[in-house]
């Protein structure tokens, strides 16, 4: 998949549903959270030897991109955070 083809939907505010129901989550939404979810999985899972030695080439190289991209979307929201409010 080459970069342009890739699309990242982050956390956003999802409409209210009625009172009294139930907001059924988007399947086909993928989080920030969900990613941070993905990278914590890899984690465990190469700590306990779930892949074998010529697979790890490629966990790592997608373990890296995932880490770079939540640690980047971690400084840019904490740029927005410290930036002061202007009215």
């Amino acid at each position: 998949m080459t970069e342009e083809n890739q699309e990242i939907v982050t956390d956003e505010a999802q409409p209210e549903a009625p009172q009294g129901q139930t907001p059924t989550p988007d399947v086909t939404e993928l989080t920030i959270s969900d990613l941070a979810a993905i990278r914590q999985v890899i984690d465990a899972a190469t700590s306990r030897g779930a892949f074998k030695a010529g697979e790890m080439s490629q966990i790592g190289v997608v373990y890296d991109k995932l880490d770079k991209f939540l640690n980047h979307i971690a400084a840019q929201q904490q740029a927005a955070g410290a930036q002061p409010q202007s009215e």
